[in-house]
């Protein structure tokens, strides 16, 4: 349920980015040819023509409706053209248009907090932007207004003059306006600043709401569209509130609103404005009940998320009619495809941004037939999130069972899925400060990187097995210590004797405690270490960060051919006295 938020005690100065149709626009800009024509984008083809998701607004005014098939679009508009959505693994593919968003965002974030709230809109936290314009250059003294910006719809302000854009110049401009009026003025002129250099280096077009907090934003973005802006004075917010329907309003789509309507017959924000706090607290809680309370009134404190990516990942599939699931083995098949792309989009974004997701959920839509063709919702199932595209695959299985297992409950009966998807949340940013592995297994005064570690130049002795060897780099050449000329001799590749093999053999089982004397330092420090590369689980190192994975693949080659080096040497004698091996850092998470 709603939660009121506690309201800023200073102005804010927020805008709603909406691009128009933009999944049109991205296509027009791939085909010029389409700019100027009826057109729309289209999902699935295989089924009446595919479902549009975006229609150009010249398709609009023959009719042309977003919930319409391909098949009806072009009996209502015969001229219109029709583009496939990209398909990949039998689905669509959206990352075409996710990368023209990032281009938008990039330009948009320039000028305060951005939060980037889907494909296509983004919130912005204009208000120190609007502040600096108000102290270095207020819209009063300027000589002339950016022209976009007198083009700005201002509600509370007669549309219908004849001169408009000076009626809305004059309002920018107004001396005697009050201190939030005035940062609205800047936002106004900086949002027409952004959307103008959004078209000109991306060439799309796009239309903003730009109020004193997020709702109202969001609800007057898609006023005036095409490529148009709305502002909300604070003395037009109860006029514009009080005809919306009930249903407009952001979290009031679904179960709430209809409660509403149903209980206390609400059907505008304006019916709300007649129930006490108190009253409406009575019927849903304090805290949902005081935020309806609020909302009637145009009061939010939402704030705007300094957020460029997205929160989570997620990918999905719908099986209408006939398509329907029935059968583990399909489902299967489309876990694994939605699970693949999950796993490249997760690794993209560890690779890029440096984040990591956390939790993995599978969602579906389901029905159950029996006597009574009972409809159940099937319940989403969640667990901790295993990178690599296979780990991702199984347990997405598994929580598809579980959720199987619930839905039908002790009755065995057909069931079949209309809608299937997964998806990657908890993002974090991966912590600052990151360091090697090999930290954690070298001497404080080495330095270590496995591109200098060439193994494959160590010589094979069969008696040691499939050991690795990592020897640290000390600013000064270190002697071993009396203790350990006692514990291993001093035998030489060219001497040795049956015992110095039993020793070598030995030490070769355990890790090797040799202490060396460094420069600057009395203390004592290992100087080289040996583990079994048997010993490592390939499991486990899957489940690294890709940075880790490549730094222990470099250290691991596979055995070789047993060499003609005497097996009776110490390990002393695999390392050159004058040479050592060095391992610099590279910066991963542990």
């Amino acid at each position: 349920m709603p939660v009121a938020r506690p309201e800023p005690q200073e102005p804010r100065v927020i805008a709603h980015v909406d691009m128009d149709c933009f999944y049109v626009q991205v296509e027009q800009r791939r085909n010029p040819e389409l700019r100027g024509q009826p057109t729309a984008v289209v999902q699935y083809n295989d089924w009446k023509g595919g479902g549009l998701i975006a229609v150009s607004y010249e398709a609009r005014k023959f009719g042309v409706k977003r919930s319409m098939r391909g098949d009806e679009a072009k009996m209502v508009c015969p001229s219109i053209n029709l583009v496939q959505v990209p398909v990949a693994r039998d689905k669509a593919d959206l990352n075409v248009y996710r990368s023209a968003g990032s281009e938008v965002v990039a330009i948009l974030s320039t000028k305060g907090k951005c939060e980037r709230a889907s494909i296509d809109e983004v919130y912005l936290d204009l208000t120190d932007a609007a502040k600096e314009m108000l102290l270095e250059s207020p819209p009063e003294l300027l000589e002339l207004i950016f022209e976009e910006a007198t083009k700005s719809n201002i509600l509370g302000l007669p549309s219908d003059v004849i001169n408009r854009e000076d009626s809305v110049r004059a309002w920018l401009c107004r001396a005697d306006a009050d201190y939030q009026d005035k940062l609205l003025s800047c936002g106004a002129i900086i949002v027409a600043q952004l959307r103008v250099k959004v078209l000109e280096e991306t060439q799309f077009t796009c239309s903003a709401g730009i109020a004193h907090n997020k709702m109202l934003a969001k609800l007057v973005s898609g006023m005036h569209k095409p490529a148009q802006q709305t502002v909300v004075p604070s003395s037009a917010v109860q006029d514009f509130l009080v005809s919306l329907p009930i249903k407009k309003m952001k979290q009031l789509g679904g179960k709430l609103g209809s409660s509403l309507q149903d209980d206390l017959g609400v059907n505008t924000v304006g019916d709300l404005l007649s129930f006490t706090e108190d009253k409406l607290q009575e019927y849903y809680g304090v805290n949902t009940g005081t935020w309806l309370w609020k909302i009637a009134r145009g009061i939010s404190g939402e704030e705007v998320e300094d957020r460029l990516l997205p929160k989570s990942h997620g990918c999905g599939k719908t099986f209408p009619g006939p398509k329907a699931l029935k059968n583990n083995a399909s489902v299967k098949t489309w876990l694994d495809r939605l699970c693949e792309e999950l796993s490249e989009r997760i690794q993209s974004d560890l690779n890029q941004n440096k984040r990591i997701a956390q939790t993995l959920t599978l969602y579906a839509r389901a029905c159950r037939k029996n006597k009574s063709d009972s409809i159940k919702k099937f319940p989403s199932k969640s667990c901790p999130l295993r990178y690599g595209t296979v780990k991702i695959q199984e347990d997405a299985m598994k929580l598809f069972e579980s959720g199987l297992h619930d839905f039908l409950g002790s009755q065995n009966t057909k069931w079949s899925i209309t809608s299937l998807s997964v998806s990657a949340s908890k993002i974090f940013d991966i912590p600052i400060g990151t360091s090697s592995i090999l930290r954690y297994i070298k001497g404080p005064n080495s330095t270590v990187s496995p591109a200098n570690l060439d193994c494959s130049s160590l010589p094979e002795d069969p008696s040691l097995g499939n050991k690795l060897y990592i020897a640290p780099n000390h600013e000064e050449h270190c002697e071993p210590s009396l203790s350990e000329k006692e514990d291993y001799g001093n035998n030489s590749p060219e001497s040795s004797s049956e015992p110095n093999k039993a020793e070598e053999h030995k030490a070769a089982q355990y890790v090797d405690r040799k202490k060396f004397n460094t420069a600057g330092s009395n203390s004592a420090s290992s100087s080289t270490w040996m583990f079994n590369v048997e010993d490592i689980d390939p499991a486990v190192v899957e489940e690294l960060p890709p940075e880790i994975q490549r730094e222990i693949h470099g250290w691991i080659r596979p055995p070789k051919q047993s060499s003609s080096k005497t097996r009776g040497s110490t390990i002393s004698s695999y390392f050159q006295p004058a040479k050592s091996y060095s391992l610099q850092a590279i910066p991963i998470l542990l």
